[in-house]
Parts: C-alpha cells; sequence; structure tokens
C-alpha cells in the first residue's frame, strides 16, 4: 500500500502581479475565510516524489509531474492525505500511461476539464476519496451556470418554433373548417370574378388571424370599425349552423 497526497497550489501564473495578488485575496477571503472555494491547481502523489497533474499543451499529452509541492507556475498553499492505495507501482504505471492517452494537452477547459478534474479521475482509479468540493467549486459553478444557461436558450428556441407550428397548424384547421362550410351551404349563382357573403367572411378571418399572429394589426379607422360594424350585423343575420358551431369549437 502507498499513502496518496493531494498538493493544493493558488493559481499565480497570468503574468500579472496585480491579476496574482487578486487571486490570493481571493483565495484568502472564499477559502480561508468562509470555507467555499477559490481558484486552485492541484496534483497527486504517489509512489516517489513526483507529484502528477495536467495542463494545457498544442500537442501531446497533458499529464505532466515535477517534484512535489515544487510547481514553478504556482504558489503553494497545502497538502492533503487522501489515504492508501492498494494498486501496486506497476499498476500505477500503468494507469498513468491510460490516462497520458486519455487527456490529450488541447482538451484542457478551465471549467470543465482541468487539473481537479484530472485528480479527480486519478483518485478514483487509486481507491481512495475525491478531492474536497472546496478545490474546485468555482469550476463545477462556472460550468452548471454555462450548461444552465444553453439549456434555456434551446428550450426557448425550441418553444418558439412548436409554438408557429401549432399555430400553422390551427389556422389550416380553421380554414379547412370554413371551407367546408362554404362547400356545403346553398349558395346562389353570382357572377364570375365576385365573392359571396361567406367567402367574404373566410378572406375576413383568415385576415384577422395573420393580424393576431404577427401582432402588427393597425388601430382601427372610422371607416374599418364601420366595415367591423356591418359585418356584425350580417352575421347576426345569418347565424351559422349548428354543425359548423360544433366543427368550429370542439
Amino acid at each position: 500500500m502507498a499513502e496518496v497526497v493531494l498538493h493544493i497550489y493558488d493559481v499565480t501564473n497570468s503574468g500579472s502581479e496585480k491579476t496574482n495578488n487578486t487571486i490570493l485575496q481571493i483565495n484568502r477571503f472564499f477559502k480561508d475565510g468562509i470555507g467555499l472555494g477559490g481558484i486552485f491547481h492541484s496534483a497527486i502523489q504517489v509512489y516517489g516524489n513526483d507529484e502528477w497533474s495536467f495542463g494545457y499543451c498544442e500537442q501531446g499529452t497533458g499529464v505532466f509531474s515535477c517534484p512535489s509541492s515544487k510547481n514553478p507556475m504556482y504558489t503553494y498553499r497545502e497538502k492533503i492525505v487522501l489515504g492508501k492505495t492498494d494498486c501496486t507501482i506497476f499498476m500505477v504505471n500503468q494507469i498513468f500511461r491510460e490516462l497520458s492517452r486519455e487527456w490529450p494537452g488541447h482538451t484542457y477547459d478551465l471549467l470543465s476539464k482541468n487539473c481537479n478534474h484530472f485528480c479527480d479521475i486519478l483518485c478514483e482509479k487509486l481507491g481512495v476519496p475525491k478531492l474536497p468540493g472546496w478545490v474546485n467549486r468555482f469550476a463545477h459553478a462556472g460550468d452548471t451556470a454555462l450548461e444552465v444557461a444553453g439549456n434555456t436558450a434551446m428550450r426557448i428556441k425550441q418553444a418558439k418554433t412548436e409554438l408557429m407550428s401549432a399555430s400553422k397548424v390551427a389556422y389550416r384547421f380553421l380554414s379547412n373548417v370554413t371551407s367546408n362550410v362554404t362547400n356545403g351551404s346553398n349558395c346562389s349563382p353570382q357572377r364570375p370574378g365576385t365573392l359571396n357573403s361567406s367567402e367574404n367572411g373566410n378572406l375576413r378571418m383568415q385576415g384577422t388571424w395573420l393580424k393576431g399572429m404577427l401582432n402588427t394589426a393597425k388601430p382601427s379607422t372610422s371607416t374599418e370599425r364601420e366595415n367591423k360594424d356591418e359585418d356584425a350585423n350580417h352575421a347576426i343575420k345569418q347565424k351559422p349552423s349548428r354543425d359548423s358551431e360544433v366543427l368550429l369549437f370542439q
């Protein structure tokens, strides 16, 4: 059995002293002050004096090692003993070979695939507890926020598509109903190029429907109000049949 040690660093590799000091202050407040979390780099030590972690590179594996607690890119913070592994040194070497193939450097992502995610996977393979929640909490929160935002945008887009589809179906249904009612009624002879009262009503209904869907109806003028009054009087005089009422509202 071999001891598995987690080494934790403050991420101070921005190249700007001001930014690095800001990160240190954030970590002191959110981790040391209220125990919430911070911006950290982590690495795992097992069998030997080196620690193993994961980082970005354009080509090849992102898995690398360096002397424990001596990574020159960050500011060392603390170590935590996670437990002991039952894996032999041969098994551990095999695990590192597999992870080196599965974790190429160009797949590094600050929120969803960083050094802390790598250490979690390594701990799982070694059979010891994963990293404390505060080590990678900021990355988890950021990744969750992006996922929620993406899902929300997708749902809104889907809802709009479904609404438009349903509206088109409903419009076609009403158009067919009014067409059937017109074809089934006793129509008086009419001159070519003219519309009877039922066809006029059908066209008026279609126009009203499209205006309601597009929400671009203009304020009614006095002439339009008079036409609407005449249409209403006309509708009162010619009531639809009982069958048409059932079809229109079922």
